[in-house]
Protein backbone atom coordinates (compact mmCIF):
# COMPACT_ATOMS: atom_id res chain seq x y z
CA UNK A 1 0.00 0.00 0.00
CA UNK A 2 1.29 3.43 -0.93
CA UNK A 3 2.06 5.74 1.99
CA UNK A 4 -0.45 8.58 2.29
CA UNK A 5 -0.43 11.95 4.02
CA UNK A 6 -3.41 13.53 5.78
CA UNK A 7 -2.66 17.12 6.86
CA UNK A 8 -5.25 18.11 9.49
CA UNK A 9 -6.15 21.80 9.40
CA UNK A 10 -8.37 23.62 11.91
CA UNK A 11 -11.00 25.84 10.29
CA UNK A 12 -13.39 28.45 11.66
CA UNK A 13 -16.09 27.88 9.02
CA UNK A 14 -16.15 24.37 7.54
CA UNK A 15 -18.54 25.22 4.67
CA UNK A 16 -16.42 28.24 3.61
CA UNK A 17 -13.27 26.09 3.74
CA UNK A 18 -14.95 23.36 1.65
CA UNK A 19 -15.98 25.92 -0.99
CA UNK A 20 -12.42 27.26 -1.12
CA UNK A 21 -10.81 23.84 -1.67
CA UNK A 22 -13.50 22.71 -4.14
CA UNK A 23 -12.77 25.92 -6.07
CA UNK A 24 -9.14 24.83 -6.41
CA UNK A 25 -10.26 21.64 -8.13
CA UNK A 26 -9.98 19.28 -5.16
CA UNK A 27 -12.81 16.85 -4.43
CA UNK A 28 -14.63 16.03 -1.21
CA UNK A 29 -14.72 12.41 -0.02
CA UNK A 30 -18.15 12.04 1.63
CA UNK A 31 -17.13 8.78 3.29
CA UNK A 32 -14.77 10.66 5.61
CA UNK A 33 -16.73 13.92 5.92
CA UNK A 34 -19.44 15.03 8.34
CA UNK A 35 -20.60 18.18 10.17
CA UNK A 36 -17.22 18.45 11.93
CA UNK A 37 -14.79 17.44 9.18
CA UNK A 38 -14.32 17.43 5.42
CA UNK A 39 -11.86 15.15 3.63
CA UNK A 40 -10.58 17.07 0.59
CA UNK A 41 -8.79 14.81 -1.90
CA UNK A 42 -5.80 16.37 -3.65
CA UNK A 43 -4.42 13.13 -5.10
CA UNK A 44 -4.53 9.39 -4.47
CA UNK A 45 -2.00 9.83 -1.69
CA UNK A 46 -2.87 13.29 -0.25
CA UNK A 47 -6.10 14.08 1.60
CA UNK A 48 -6.44 17.36 3.52
CA UNK A 49 -8.68 17.01 6.57
CA UNK A 50 -10.52 20.24 7.33
CA UNK A 51 -11.62 20.11 10.97
CA UNK A 52 -13.98 22.49 12.77
CA UNK A 53 -11.92 24.21 15.46
CA UNK A 54 -13.69 22.49 18.40
CA UNK A 55 -13.33 19.08 16.76
CA UNK A 56 -9.64 19.75 15.99
CA UNK A 57 -9.12 20.76 19.64
CA UNK A 58 -10.18 17.25 20.68
CA UNK A 59 -7.03 15.82 19.04
CA UNK A 60 -4.68 18.08 21.03
CA UNK A 61 -3.32 17.42 24.51
CA UNK A 62 -4.91 19.48 27.27
CA UNK A 63 -3.45 22.98 27.29
CA UNK A 64 -2.52 23.05 23.58
CA UNK A 65 -4.56 25.20 21.22
CA UNK A 66 -4.99 25.35 17.43
CA UNK A 67 -2.86 27.87 15.56
CA UNK A 68 -6.03 29.22 13.92
CA UNK A 69 -6.17 33.00 13.55
CA UNK A 70 -2.53 33.48 14.53
CA UNK A 71 -0.23 35.62 12.43
CA UNK A 72 2.50 33.02 12.98
CA UNK A 73 2.93 30.28 10.39
CA UNK A 74 3.64 26.74 11.52
CA UNK A 75 3.86 25.06 8.11
CA UNK A 76 4.00 25.96 4.42
CA UNK A 77 2.28 23.26 2.38
CA UNK A 78 3.58 22.85 -1.17
CA UNK A 79 1.82 21.11 -4.05
CA UNK A 80 3.36 20.44 -7.45
CA UNK A 81 1.56 21.65 -10.56
CA UNK A 82 1.60 20.45 -14.18
CA UNK A 83 2.59 23.85 -15.64
CA UNK A 84 3.30 27.51 -14.95
CA UNK A 85 -0.23 28.23 -16.19
CA UNK A 86 -1.67 25.89 -13.56
CA UNK A 87 0.25 27.76 -10.84
CA UNK A 88 -1.26 31.04 -12.05
CA UNK A 89 -4.76 29.54 -12.41
CA UNK A 90 -4.75 28.08 -8.90
CA UNK A 91 -3.48 31.33 -7.35
CA UNK A 92 -6.32 33.19 -9.10
CA UNK A 93 -8.81 30.58 -7.82
CA UNK A 94 -7.46 31.10 -4.29
CA UNK A 95 -8.29 34.80 -4.47
CA UNK A 96 -11.71 34.17 -6.00
CA UNK A 97 -12.49 31.58 -3.33
CA UNK A 98 -11.80 33.80 -0.33
CA UNK A 99 -8.06 33.32 0.09
CA UNK A 100 -5.26 35.80 -0.53
CA UNK A 101 -1.95 35.76 -2.36
CA UNK A 102 0.81 35.23 0.19
CA UNK A 103 3.74 35.38 -2.26
CA UNK A 104 3.18 36.24 -5.94
CA UNK A 105 4.20 33.66 -8.53
CA UNK A 106 7.73 34.07 -9.85
CA UNK A 107 10.71 32.04 -10.94
CA UNK A 108 12.39 31.47 -7.57
CA UNK A 109 15.34 29.60 -9.04
CA UNK A 110 16.13 28.49 -12.60
CA UNK A 111 13.39 26.13 -13.76
CA UNK A 112 11.22 26.49 -10.64
CA UNK A 113 8.13 28.71 -10.78
CA UNK A 114 5.96 29.09 -7.71
CA UNK A 115 3.63 31.30 -5.77
CA UNK A 116 1.66 30.86 -2.58
CA UNK A 117 -1.69 31.80 -1.12
CA UNK A 118 -3.51 31.56 2.17
CA UNK A 119 -6.86 29.84 2.53
CA UNK A 120 -9.69 31.63 4.40
CA UNK A 121 -8.21 30.44 7.72
CA UNK A 122 -4.66 31.63 6.98
CA UNK A 123 -3.10 28.24 6.11
CA UNK A 124 -0.36 28.79 3.53
CA UNK A 125 -0.28 26.74 0.32
CA UNK A 126 2.55 27.04 -2.20
CA UNK A 127 1.87 25.93 -5.77
CA UNK A 128 5.04 25.01 -7.66
CA UNK A 129 5.98 23.92 -11.16
CA UNK A 130 9.44 22.58 -11.92
CA UNK A 131 10.70 22.39 -15.50
CA UNK A 132 11.26 18.67 -16.18
CA UNK A 133 14.24 19.54 -18.41
CA UNK A 134 15.99 21.00 -15.38
CA UNK A 135 15.54 17.93 -13.22
CA UNK A 136 18.27 15.37 -13.73
CA UNK A 137 18.05 11.76 -12.67
CA UNK A 138 20.40 11.19 -9.73
CA UNK A 139 23.19 8.70 -10.25
CA UNK A 140 22.73 5.49 -8.34
CA UNK A 141 25.97 4.75 -6.56
CA UNK A 142 24.80 1.83 -4.44
CA UNK A 143 22.26 -0.97 -4.34
CA UNK A 144 20.33 -1.98 -1.23
CA UNK A 145 18.87 -5.45 -0.99
CA UNK A 146 15.10 -5.51 -0.63
CA UNK A 147 15.70 -7.94 2.24
CA UNK A 148 17.76 -5.38 4.16
CA UNK A 149 16.34 -3.97 7.37
CA UNK A 150 15.49 -0.27 7.58
CA UNK A 151 18.56 0.26 9.76
CA UNK A 152 20.79 -1.46 7.15
CA UNK A 153 19.24 0.63 4.39
CA UNK A 154 19.86 3.84 6.33
CA UNK A 155 23.47 2.85 6.96
CA UNK A 156 23.94 2.30 3.22
CA UNK A 157 22.89 5.89 2.60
Amino acid sequence: MERMIFPNLPVADLKAAERFYLGLGFTKDPQFSNDDAAAMVISDSIVVMLLQQDFYQGFLPQGDTPHLGSSGKEVLNCISCESRDEVDRILAACQTGGGAVYAPAEERMPGMYSGSATDPDGHVWEFMWMDPAGVEEPERTFEVSSNATVQEQNQAL
